[in-house]
């Protein structure tokens, strides 16, 4: 019986298709990143600067800017291959989380919510994924 080396196991089907499967998550968890990065700044610059009110409240506002920030950093550490970016993709899916129950507090950024949602959804997968292993 031959000892396999490394790369001839990692050719084995079974690991071609977790890598596959993995790589198809991390594709989905950038996009979702990227995605609630560009609602949460356009709505937070544009909607909620132009309506006032509650939608500027100092806590609401920092925590959007904060949810655009993180989404935008997790997307970078999972595009570089950081060894840090399934412990970043868990803070990301908090902040996203919290932003979305306080957009939907607010009322009126349904486009918000929704990236906020898919995107915590895809962070905490990719996040419970990676710990995994």
């Amino acid at each position: 019986m031959t000892q396999q080396t490394h790369s001839e196991q990692s050719m084995r089907p079974e690991h071609a298709k977790h890598r596959e499967q993995s790589m198809g998550s991390m594709k989905s968890c950038i996009e979702a990143c990227t995605n609630c990065y560009q609602v949460c700044l356009q709505t937070a610059m544009n909607h909620c600067l132009q309506t006032g009110g509650k939608h500027v409240e100092p806590e609401h506002f920092r925590l959007m800017m904060s949810c655009a920030e993180i989404c935008q950093t997790s997307a970078n550490f999972q595009l570089s291959g950081s060894s840090f970016s399934n412990r970043l993709c868990a803070v990301c899916a908090e902040v996203c989380e919290a932003c979305a129950v306080d957009c939907k507090r607010i009322g009126g950024m349904d486009e918000c919510v929704e990236a906020c949602e898919r995107c915590a959804e895809s962070c905490r997968q990719m996040a419970s994924a990676s710990a995994q292993h």
